[in-house]
């Protein structure tokens, strides 16, 4: 559903139903079919990080077509994954969060480079995400960023391939679990999340 009019963020939550789209600039922008690489890392990512922030009572995880609304000046996005921290719990509507989550992720896929890196990025850190990560299934290349105190995205260090959240206290990734996805049962071992 794309509109030609400008429509209000309110008007765009009732209309769209869950639909693969976007709210930017008072239009609805519909977002391209996802591929298999892309659905895959999703769904992986949203399985490891739902287990520990579980097991760890930290928060919630939801996946697109959830929509962000990082501040009142920005864009409604609908990034892959994000976390909220249960502090921040009062920041979850009912169609959308109110405001920018701790952890937003973005798995990058063919038609979305450009606003990956350059739009969302902006926004995200305009808006106050915490920690930012652009994973490029079809590179191999996994970029992560936090917001350091003069609110600006900063690389996150990978010593030895592994990359510490900070949005997730405790949690941890080798980077090529990214590209071969072991079992999560498997991660989940290696987090410390079964005995």
């Amino acid at each position: 559903m794309e509109t030609l009019r400008s429509i209000s963020f309110e008007e765009f939550l009732d209309s769209t139903d869950g639909q693969h789209v976007e709210w930017v600039d008072g239009k609805v922008i519909p977002m391209a079919a996802v591929e298999s690489d892309h659905d895959e890392l999703t769904t992986f990512l949203v399985i490891i990080i739902s287990q520990f922030v579980e097991s760890k009572g930290l928060g919630s995880v939801h996946k697109e077509p959830f929509v962000m609304k990082a501040g009142p000046d920005l864009p409604g996005r609908s990034p892959d994954v994000l976390f909220l921290a249960a502090s921040r719990r009062d920041r979850l509507q009912r169609l959308f969060l109110d405001g920018p989550a701790d952890l937003a992720i973005e798995v990058v896929s063919r038609d979305s480079r450009t606003r990956d890196r350059g739009e969302k990025f902006y926004e995200y850190e305009q808006g106050g995400v915490r920690e930012y990560w652009l994973l490029d299934p079809l590179r191999r290349q996994a970029e992560f960023y936090v917001l350091n105190d003069q609110g600006r995205f900063e690389p996150a260090p990978t010593p030895d391939g592994r990359f510490q959240s900070a949005a997730l206290p405790g949690f941890w990734l080798i980077v090529d679990w990214l590209w071969q996805r072991p079992s999560t049962l498997e991660v989940a071992r290696q987090l410390g999340l079964l005995g």
